[in-house]
Parts: structure tokens; C-alpha cells; sequence
């Protein structure tokens, strides 16, 4: 049995570096995104501030391990072997639901994740055990932590509410400080903002976060609250003079410094907050274990233990090389990036009728607002929030999603709410509070545009529908993991053991998949991060080679009755459809590149890109029908209509060799040889279609297979004239640019 036990603690550490891994990919965007999306820094300098604060952050995180241990149950009311049994359900349980959440870029909360664990494998136990009491579910609130539990939901989900409001008000006025156009208020209140910031952030994580410090005496955490208006005072003045002096000598930037900061701050609230969703269950079974108290009750976790910082820092060194190698990590970023943006684009969201009857409330409730205060008020306030052009890109970088006064608004707030949650040791959701600030400042921001605000809406709401998602599988998953396990013993342990591993592994190759079609779909369109012409000539050429691959693919797989083959035609049919999607709808941002005397090329360019939208119409609906034919096993081609499909392929395959050898040789002034196959393709397709016709008055095919070959011609007709239009349109778009 002590082998068992020692296998089991052990199993829980495996579990808990495993967590670290799987949960940090999952929580570093909550204190990069701010830095990254405003371009504060390079990478690597924003990389290595966020892997101090973390490091530093973990040594502040030893109180927060009590919410593992007597948080949420009653640990005094469960033997050895079940509270083991709690504990592998959470982990076991956690592991899987996060990584799987990693898997597909899907922004969760860690803090959530492990509360509704633990409550889900707590209840599981607790009912097992009453099953025989005459009272039944009636003495669950003596085995579970009703009110702490109840205390740290709560918390949680104010925290949504707050971080909000908070974020929405602190912008606001920052906005009417400084504006878009934050140059002439900079050089007045620069330092003064700076000094405010950092004083903040320094009052909030040193001061509030001392109690919860593995290395801070008793002695020193008396001193710190009896002088801490003294701290905060002192810190303002130094703060403020050491921004100015560094504005005047060195004229940097004070708002990077300040975001910087924030970086650092929120990764240290991160790690003070969230270590004990990874290593605060593991830590309490070695608690346990120490006990050796099989049979009696656990009320050792009931005691005040302070964590070893050994303990803390190798967990904030798994958490900072989990930070930067881990993969799974860069996918979640977009969202957040996407929602909170300035700029106007592409929505990953569609919208909804609450986005709309909401966004259109606000509308109505703006027009009435406006209408109280005086005309020379509002204009004046309307004159703060005018918008300035954003940086441009450099050697293909991503855009600026926000400003840097929006970033230092994001993460101060945010690291003060989360480090007002830890002092309180509350276990509030870095993903949340980081989350619902960035939107809040975007509101305020006035990022959600008329053009956007309802896709941004349905964006936040469809996140937040997340959240619930998470908590309720989190409890279901654990609950029915303990169950199994008390019921099974270590048998069912190994197999859901074994069943964790098995996920782990399959996820990899899984991502691994994800990342090969995402490097795919970089590759197609680099065309992106090219000048206009260079664009325009790449996507062409690149769009026309896939479409004449899988037009072939489709005949050949057509008259072959080749069921894989029409399935990979549609596949790739649909990612020209949506390439050519995102070329059109960046069209926008495309043709503001051009200079002003440039209207006439980007007239062209947008020709170009309408007739590569129709000719991905096109190959859908050829290559769709044809798969769906052969996959219902319905007849194929007769011998008459495969020689026509192949006199068709032939022809179109000379066609499309001839526009390319036009486009990259760029000799437009000799057309005559595309212009000469048009018109025999044109004449073939109007031939076979009277073959056809023919062959259906003489009951020669089936209806399916007349429809079909029908439908193909006419696609390919259509197919021809828009691959022929587009040629006009590159060619005039080249000669325009060379005039």
C-alpha cells in the first residue's frame, strides 16, 4: 500500500510539471498581449521582463496555497486515500481540459478550471460517502467550503463586471489626457502618468502581495503596512522624477517604459495568482502524505503551511521555459488582438441579434447623452478621441493593434485588480480581469466602431460563453474521474492515467496538423506583406496555379470515379475561396497604401481581386457537385462524356499555361495565343453541350449525370471568361504602373 501512495504523489508532481506546461500556454497572453499588439518593444526584450516577473512572481504566490487545500472542502471530513483520490481527479482532469482548450487556440481560465475541479471531485467523494447516511446530500455543506467556495465564484465573476468598468472609466479619461494625437500632452503630464503608473503597480504588487511572500518576515510585512502611505508617497515622487530625467537626458519614451513595467507587473501578479492552479493541488498531497494518515482525517491541510520558495522558484522556471518554447501559447493571442484592435478589417466574429439590439441601445442612449450637455462640450471631447494613422508595418511585422496609452492603461489596471485578488487571496481569473480590461479600454477607446462594434460584441460574448463552457466541463469531468477512481482504485487511476497520455499525444499531433495548414496558408499569402504591384502579381500567379490543379483533379477524379481525389479537389477549392476571401477583404488597407495619384492602379487592383473571387466561385461549384456524385454513388461518366471531360481538361490546362507564361513574363502586348485558346475552349464547350443535349433526348444519361455534366460546363464557361478578365485586368494594372 506505501508503494501505492508513493506512486500516487509521485504521479501528482508528473501531473503538476505537466500542468505548468500546459497552463502557462494557455495564460501568456494575458500579460503579453498588451505589449505585443502595441509594439512597445521587440519581442525578446518583451519576452525577458515577462519571464523576471514571473520568476519574481512566485515567491509572492505561498498564501494563495491554502485556496488548493481549504477552499473549497472540508479536508478535516476525508481520509488519505480519498482526498489522493480528489486530488488525480483535479489534475487528471485539468491537464486534459486545458490542453485540449490549448489545441484549438481557445482562451480559457486557468483559476476557474481548478475551483470547479476541485468542487466537481469534492462533491463527487462527498456523495459517495453520505450514500449510506440517513440524511443523504443534506450533510454536503459539512464537506464542502460552502461559503469560500461561494466567496471565490463570486469573486470570480464580479471580476468580469469590474475589470470592465474599470478598464472603460481609467481610458476614458486617459484618452481625454492625452488623445490619439498624444505628442503635445505627453511632454506636461508624461512623467506625471509614469509616476502615477509605476507607483501604483508598486503599491498594489509589493505592498498588497507581501503577505503572501515565502521570503518576507513577519516582522517586515508589519513594517510594510504600518508605513504604507510613507511607500506610496515616496514611490510616487521617485517614480515621477526618475520618468522626467530619463524623458529630458535620454529622451525616451516614458509610455514604453510604463507598458513595460506593466509587463513585468502583470506577469508577476500572474504567477503570485495563478501557481497555485498548477502546483497548489500536487503541494497539499505531499502535505498529506507527510501526515501518514491513512485511515484518519486530513486535518493537517487545514493549517497554515508556508510553501518553501525552492518549491516556487523551479515552478517559475517550468513556467518561463514553458513561456518561450511552447507553441501552443502564439495561437491564443489573436483573439484578444482581433477584439481589441483600433483599426477596422477582418472580423473573426460574425454578428448577432443581442449584438445588434445592444449595439443599437447604445446608439440610442449616445444620441440622448449628447443632447444633455452643451454642443461646445461634446465637440470638444469628440476633437480628443480623433484618430491618428498607425505605424506601418516594418519588414513585415504585424500592425499596431493599439496605442501605447492603451497598452499602459491595460496592464496597470489590470495588474492592480489582480493583485488586490491575491491580497484578499481570492483566486480571481488573470485570464478574466486581462480579458475584460483590454475590451473595456477598447469601448472606451471608441475601437468598437459602428463599422465593427457588433462583431466585436458577439466576439466578447461568444469568449465569455466559453468561460461557462469551461466551468461546467471542469466540474463534470472531475466529478466523473473521482467517481471512477474511488470505485476502481488504483486500476482506474492508471486508466484514466493512461487515457490522459493518450490525449496529450494525440493533441500534439494534432497541433502539429493545425500548424502545418496555418504555415500553409502563411505561404499563400506572403502576397500580404508585399508592396501593392509585387501583391498583386504574386496572388495571381499563385491563385491560378491552385485553380488549374484543381480543376484537373476534379475531371480526372470525376470520370475515375476517384472518391479521394474530389475530396481533395474540394478542399483545396475552399482554400482558394477563402485566400481570395481575405485578399478582397483587405482590399481596404491595400489600396490606402497607394499613393494619392495611384487611384487609377488601385482601381485595377481591385478588378483583379473580384475576378479571382469569382473564379473561386467557380471551382466550387464544380468541384462540390462532382464530390457529392460520386460519394452518393450515383452513376459516373459514360464513355462519351470522360473523352469530352478529357478533351476539356487538355485544352484548359494549355489555356492556363499560356496566361501564366504571360503574367510572369509580363508580355502583354502578345495575348494572341490566349485569346486564340479561349476561343477554341469556348467553341468545345458549346460543342459538348449540344453533344449532350443529344445524348439527354436520347435517353443516352442518367438525369443526375446530365445535371452534372451540365452544371461543369457551364461553371467552366464562366471559369474561362473570369480567368480571361483578370488577365485584361493585371495587364492594365501593370501598364498603368509603368506609365
Amino acid at each position: 500500500m506505501e508503494t501505492i501512495l508513493i506512486i500516487f504523489v509521485a504521479v501528482l508532481f508528473l501531473l503538476a510539471i505537466t500542468d505548468l506546461v500546459v497552463g502557462v500556454s494557455n495564460d501568456a497572453v494575458n500579460f503579453l498581449v498588451s505589449a505585443i499588439g502595441s509594439r512597445s518593444a521587440p519581442l525578446w526584450v518583451i519576452m525577458i521582463i515577462a519571464s523576471l516577473g514571473i520568476v519574481f512572481g512566485t515567491t509572492f504566490s505561498s498564501g494563495m496555497m491554502e485556496v488548493a487545500r481549504k477552499g473549497i472542502m472540508h479536508p478535516e471530513m476525508f481520509t488519505f486515500m480519498e482526498i489522493m483520490t480528489i486530488f488525480l481527479a483535479v489534475m487528471l482532469t485539468d491537464i486534459i481540459l486545458l490542453d485540449v482548450f490549448n489545441t484549438f487556440g481557445m482562451p480559457t481560465s486557468t483559476t476557474v478550471s481548478i475551483v470547479f475541479e476541485l468542487l466537481g471531485a469534492a462533491v463527487a467523494i462527498s456523495l459517495l460517502k453520505l450514500a449510506d447516511s440517513p440524511d443523504g446530500a443534506a450533510e454536503l455543506i459539512d464537506y464542502i467550503n460552502t461559503g469560500k467556495a461561494l466567496a471565490i465564484i463570486t469573486g470570480i465573476l464580479l471580476s468580469v463586471i469590474i475589470a470592465f468598468s474599470v478598464g472603460a472609466v481609467v481610458q476614458y479619461f486617459a484618452r481625454l489626457l492625452f488623445s490619439f494625437n498624444y505628442t503635445k500632452s505627453y511632454k506636461y503630464f508624461g512623467a506625471l502618468w509614469g509616476g502615477i503608473a509605476v507607483a501604483t503597480i508598486t503599491y498594489f504588487i509589493l505592498i498588497k502581495g507581501a503577505k503572501g511572500s515565502s521570503f518576507l518576515s513577519k516582522e517586515n510585512v508589519v513594517w510594510i503596512k504600518e508605513h504604507t502611505w510613507e511607500i506610496l508617497f515616496y514611490s510616487f515622487l521617485g517614480w515621477t522624477a526618475f520618468m522626467q530625467l530619463i524623458k529630458m537626458i535620454f529622451k525616451i519614451n516614458i509610455l514604453k517604459i510604463v507598458v513595460l513595467f506593466g509587463t513585468f507587473a502583470l506577469a508577476m501578479a500572474f504567477a503570485g495568482n495563478d501557481l497555485v492552479n498548477f502546483i497548489g493541488v500536487p503541494l497539499a498531497g505531499l502535505t498529506a502524505f507527510k501526515a501518514n494518515a491513512d485511515s484518519l482525517s486530513m486535518e493537517v491541510l487545514t493549517q497554515k503551511v508556508q510553501t518553501p520558495t525552492l518549491y516556487l522558484l523551479i515552478a517559475g522556471l517550468i513556467m518561463v521555459v514553458t513561456l518561450w518554447f511552447s507553441k501552443k501559447s502564439r495561437t491564443v493571442t489573436r483573439t484578444s488582438l482581433n477584439l481589441s484592435r483600433q483599426d477596422e478589417g477582418v472580423e473573426r466574429f460574425g454578428s448577432s441579434l443581442f449584438s445588434r439590439s445592444l449595439v443599437r441601445s447604445f446608439i440610442s442612449f449616445g444620441n440622448g447623452a449628447k443632447a444633455i450637455f452643451p454642443k461646445s462640450l461634446i465637440s470638444a471631447m469628440e476633437r480628443r478621441f480623433e484618430k491618428v494613422s498607425a505605424p506601418e508595418p516594418i519588414n513585415g511585422e504585424d500592425t499596431q493593434a493599439f496605442d501605447l496609452v492603451r497598452a499602459s492603461v491595460n496592464l496597470v489596471v489590470a495588474s492592480i485588480l489582480i493583485a488586490i485578488g491575491t491580497s484578499l487571496k481570492l483566486p480571481l481569473s488573470t485570464t478574466y480581469v486581462t480579458f475584460m480590461v483590454a475590451m473595456g479600454t477598447s469601448l472606451a477607446d471608441g475601437a468598437w466602431g459602428r463599422e465593427s462594434a457588433v462583431y466585436r460584441v458577439t466576439g466578447v460574448i461568444s469568449v465569455i460563453g466559453g468561460w461557462f463552457l469551461t466551468a461546467f466541463v471542469a466540474f463534470s469531468v472531475a466529478f466523473i474521474f473521482a467517481n471512477i477512481m474511488h470505485l476502481g482504485g488504483p486500476a482506474a487511476v492508471f486508466g484514466i492515467l493512461a487515457l490522459a497520455i493518450f490525449l496529450l499525444v494525440r493533441s500534439r499531433f494534432v497541433h502539429k496538423k493545425r500548424e502545418v495548414k496555418e504555415t500553409e496558408s502563411k505561404d499563400d499569402t506572403i502576397a500580404l506583406k508585399l508592396n501593392v504591384f509585387d501583391r498583386c502579381i504574386y496572388s495571381v500567379n499563385e491563385t491560378l496555379k491552385t485553380v488549374q490543379s484543381v480543376y484537373q483533379k476534379n475531371i480526372v477524379g470525376l470520370y475515375k470515379e476517384n472518391r479521394k481525389k474530389l475530396k481533395e479537389a474540394v478542399k483545396e477549392a475552399k482554400k482558394v475561396n477563402h485566400d481570395s476571401k481575405l485578399l478582397k477583404d483587405n482590399i481596404h488597407n491595400t489600396v490606402r497604401e497607394l499613393q494619392e495619384n495611384s487611384i487609377e492602379t488601385g482601381h485595377y487592383y481591385v478588378q483583379v481581386v473580384d475576378n479571382l473571387r469569382e473564379i473561386a466561385h467557380c471551382l466550387r461549384f464544380i468541384a462540390e457537385p462532382s464530390f457529392k456524385h460520386i460519394d452518393n454513388n450515383h452513376k459516373g461518366l459514360t464513355a462519351a462524356q470522360t473523352e469530352e471531360a478529357r478533351r476539356i481538361n487538355i485544352v484548359m490546362s494549355n489555356l492556363f499555361k499560356e496566361i501564366l507564361r504571360t503574367i510572369e513574363n509580363g508580355a502583354y502586348a502578345d495575348m494572341e495565343n490566349v485569346v486564340e485558346i479561349q476561343t477554341e475552349m469556348l467553341a468545345l464547350i458549346g460543342e459538348i453541350k449540344k453533344n449532350q443535349l443529344r445524348r439527354i433526348k436520347h435517353g443516352e444519361t442518367s438525369t443526375r449525370g446530365s445535371l452534372l455534366f451540365l452544371n461543369m460546363l457551364a461553371e467552366t464557361k464562366s471559369l474561362v471568361l473570369h480567368v480571361i478578365n483578370l488577365l485584361k485586368s493585371q495587364r492594365d494594372f501593370v501598364i498603368f504602373r509603368i506609365k
